[in-house]
């Protein structure tokens, strides 16, 4: 297709708009809420009140119904500031992307109007032992009379204990087909038997809680299933296909957000006479970052495009905008503190959080050696 995307003066406006409230709202709690290890509810609150809270809700269930683009546009521009802040909408849109994709009018109506209204949504896929090789998952739902009984552990879930919802893959059929045993539930934060586990102490994103889910016969509603029995695995790799786009605007706003500051730091810094912007060897630094950063941005926005009109080949082009972004996003973290030298290196500048965060942009929503799994996949046929 000629046209891959267009920039209209709609998503400018929103650019805009969440720059602002990004500056005003959750940039000043950024660095508090790194070394405090808490939820950034001054973002929450913000984004709530301005719609961005979930942005992808569709007017029909009471959201804004922002495109792919505009998502993706709102998620880098609260990265740019927080990383930890741009996980939440980032989240919401993960976890109600299976009832969106697979779910029936009247799971959509109950779960995604409650989304719009600023109840998050979480997602439930990996394991301890089932991470990349998700169809290896040992959590259970068994069926018992109309209801479903769900026992297992799901590990690495993102704001948990905080969302109100979480969609939950599980095995239905252990006898089944690997892969095609799997079913997709929305399971309540106030379900019985439905517990955390305590919040992971991470390396970064340190605002965003990371727990795990238990389930101890916890008991749900048979309307509660996305779409049909034994469709869950094949709802969370379409789902994925859709978010890891989400995952590559992270990246781009990160890294927007460190090259911004250390342009600014080696302008204003000064060394043997004159600015450090003078210095050839920083210019080539600083050209590089913005070439590469670039790069990632277009990337990231054809393959939102693409997400948007659901095309054949989003599975290539979802994987190969995160894994490259993201690559791109610790390397330019990584140049920012070097160019901020021992300053770069403290808490006192934003960059060495910076860094910390861009890493996870590599590992979740599958490694960035599993996205060239599948990109080598999807071009070899």
């Amino acid at each position: 297709m000629f046209d891959v995307y267009k920039l209209t003066e709609e998503h400018e406006e929103i650019r805009a708009a969440v720059r602002s409230i990004v500056e005003d709202k959750i940039v000043p709690a950024a660095a508090e809420v790194d070394a405090e290890a808490r939820y950034p509810q001054e973002a929450h609150d913000a984004l709530v009140a301005t719609d961005f809270f979930a942005p992808h809700v569709a007017e029909e269930y009471g959201g804004v119904g922002a495109d792919a683009l505009a998502t993706c546009i709102v998620i880098e521009e609260v990265a740019r500031g927080c990383m930890s802040s741009s996980l939440i909408p980032a989240v919401n849109k993960l976890g109600s992307m299976p009832v969106i994709l697979g779910g029936g009018e009247e799971i959509k109506q109950k779960y995604l109007s409650q989304l719009a209204q600023g109840r998050g949504f979480s997602y439930g896929l990996s394991e301890r032992e089932a991470g990349s090789d998700t169809a290896s998952m040992k959590t259970r739902a068994k069926r018992d009379g109309d209801d479903w009984v769900l026992n297992g552990v799901k590990t690495w879930i993102t704001n948990a204990g905080v969302s109100d919802f979480y969609t939950v893959m599980a095995v239905t059929d252990p006898e089944g087909p690997r892969g095609r045993n799997i079913t997709a539930f929305v399971v309540e934060k106030d379900d019985e038997g439905f517990t955390f586990g305590e919040k992971e102490r991470k390396l970064g994103i340190k605002g965003s809680p990371t727990r795990e889910l238990f389930f101890e016969d916890c008991r749900i509603p048979g309307d509660r299933i996305i779409g049909n029995e034994g469709e869950g695995l094949k709802i969370a790799l379409r789902t994925l296909d859709h978010t890891r786009v989400t995952i590559a605007a992270q990246a781009v706003g990160v890294a927007q957000g460190a090259l911004d500051y250390a342009i600014d730091y080696v302008k204003d810094r000064k060394q043997f006479g004159k600015s450090v912007s003078d210095f050839q060897a920083v210019q080539f630094m600083v050209a590089d970052m913005g070439m590469k950063l670039e790069a990632a941005r277009q990337l990231t926005y054809a393959a939102a495009a693409k997400s948007e009109r659901d095309d054949d080949d989003l599975g290539f082009f979802g994987a190969a905008a995160k894994a490259f972004a993201s690559d791109v996003a610790m390397e330019i973290t990584t140049d920012a503190v070097q160019l901020l030298g021992g300053a770069g290196y403290v808490v006192d500048h934003p960059v060495e959080r910076m860094m910390r965060d861009a890493k996870i942009t590599q590992i979740y929503e599958g490694t960035n050696q599993i996205q060239r799994l599948v990109m080598g996949r999807k071009l070899l046929g």
